[in-house]
């Protein structure tokens, strides 16, 4: 019986060891993220970090950096932003100690259906800014368990587009007491004719646009300059300025339509400004004309990430 004893004691010991072990062999994965040099768009502040309660989903596998197999090590974990922590919805664990991991990160949190084609549908309303500006992270340095936590810069997959206007002088002749400030129209609308869905394919960072143009309506930063997200693509061309609550003597009201002679840039992680001269008779383009940038460079130019656009 004293025999019996000793022997299990043994047996529970080596279990214990084998316990710690695999402990050792699954440690968790914990990840911090940063938007690298760009700037994600907030309506109240300018944020160039994650603040609490954003989110993000999180793909791990190991093989192929460029191929993503069925099995994952993490399959789309949803992680919150809490007390300066990202924490999981579930454990995530390492596959083994030496193995290179591959990851992969969207924000905000979405499903994925698709690594390489994945359907977007872009919703331009002001109250969904934030949901539609989506960031996708790649870290593909083959990293293993002891190079924890995970790091991951995000870099921003749509474009963003910014219309500034001016006016000539027809809207300030009659206007008393003074002719020398130029009146500005009163703008109801500013819309962009473009494709407003897409494909996604995360682990090149691209984005396809897809289906028929439809009109993206942009959002009133202030009476003169308006904004809005875009999906990337080539073939955009076309502005419409609808003017609306103009007195007769004023120009009236209408809707201003600007066909560019060529494309009009829409490029991920960029601002495309396109700065219009609105007339009687006709819409043209101002001196600066079509600018772009990187999202963050913009400098005083364009306070376009320190903007809350009129909910309407």
């Amino acid at each position: 019986m004293k025999k019996y004893i000793i022997l299990s004691m043994a047996a529970l010991t080596v279990l214990a060891a084998c316990n710690k072990e695999s402990g050792k062999d699954q440690k968790t994965i914990t990840v911090k993220a940063g938007i690298g040099t760009m700037t994600k768009v907030a309506y109240t502040e300018d944020k160039s970090a994650f603040v609490e309660g954003d989110n993000l989903t999180l793909f791990a596998w190991t093989g192929e950096k460029t191929a993503i197999p069925e099995k994952l090590v993490v399959k789309g974990v949803d992680n919150t932003l809490k007390n300066g922590l990202w924490q999981p919805e579930i454990q995530m664990l390492w596959a083994d100690m030496t193995t290179p991991h591959y990851f992969l990160a969207v924000s905000p949190a979405r499903t994925v259906t698709s690594f390489t084609a994945d359907p977007y549908t872009l919703d331009s309303a002001a109250d969904k800014f934030q949901q539609s500006d989506l960031l996708i992270a790649i870290n593909d340095k083959g990293l293993v368990a002891t190079d924890n936590p995970v790091s991951l810069v995000f870099d921003h997959a749509m474009a963003k587009l910014v219309v500034e206007l001016a006016f000539h002088n027809q809207w300030t002749e009659g206007n008393p007491p003074s002719q020398t400030v130029i009146t500005e129209a009163k703008i109801g609308a500013v819309a962009a004719t473009a494709k407003d869905h897409a494909t996604l394919d995360y682990i090149h960072k691209a984005v396809t646009a897809t289906g028929e143009d439809a009109q993206v309506a942009m959002n009133k930063v202030e009476n003169a300059k308006w904004t809005t997200l875009m999906v990337p693509q080539a073939g955009f061309r076309t502005i419409s300025i609808t003017l609306e609550g103009n007195d007769a003597w004023l120009g009236g009201n209408g809707t201003f339509v600007f066909n560019s002679t060529t494309d009009i840039p829409l490029v991920s992680g960029k601002v495309t400004v396109v700065s219009l001269i609105i007339g009687r008779d006709q819409i043209t383009l101002d001196k600066d004309g079509i600018t772009i940038t990187d999202w963050a460079s913009q400098g005083d130019a364009i306070p376009g990430e320190v903007f809350k656009p009129e909910l309407n």
